[in-house]
């Protein structure tokens, strides 16, 4: 499971020029499921990102969690985390999990999270979707 993190002041997700998905102060996850992913990487990927101490506290240092600032979280799927571009001009997708296993796991992340009471916006799986978003800082953090 690889997972591109942005601590955002807003960020919103576009299907067919409908708004499926809008939060604020909080993480946009771009969220990419490998074939040999299982319930227990998609378990220690919500525990890691729900308790990653990168938002700043009072002297502005990188001191606090989603949970502790109580912020949102925009989930998107996106299997071109795992595009292999090595070989070729063309990115191979042979390590990302197919559709069934992919909505799968997305799915039980998301729960996941939301069993950490934080408040949760979702992409829509297996669409072309636009994502916005006003990154704060900027924070970027890349999980394997």
């Amino acid at each position: 499971m690889r997972a591109v993190i942005q601590l955002v002041k807003e960020a919103a997700v576009t299907v067919d020029g409908e708004i499926c998905g809008r939060i604020g102060p909080g993480l946009l996850v771009l969220l990419g499921v490998g074939a040999e992913d299982s319930e227990a990487e998609v378990k220690y990927m919500a525990d890691k990102i729900c308790n990653l101490r990168i938002f700043p506290d009072n002297d502005r240092l990188m001191n606090k969690s989603l949970l502790d600032t109580r912020g949102e979280m925009l989930v998107v799927s996106q299997f071109t985390l795992y595009g292999d571009c090595r070989k070729g001009r063309r990115p191979s997708f042979k390590q990302a999990a197919g559709p069934d296993l992919a909505e799968k796991l997305y799915a039980l992340f998301i729960r996941q999270v939301q069993e950490k009471n934080i408040q949760t916006a979702v992409g829509r799986f297996q669409t072309h979707m636009t994502v916005s978003l006003v990154n704060d800082g900027p924070v970027t953090i890349i999980l394997p």
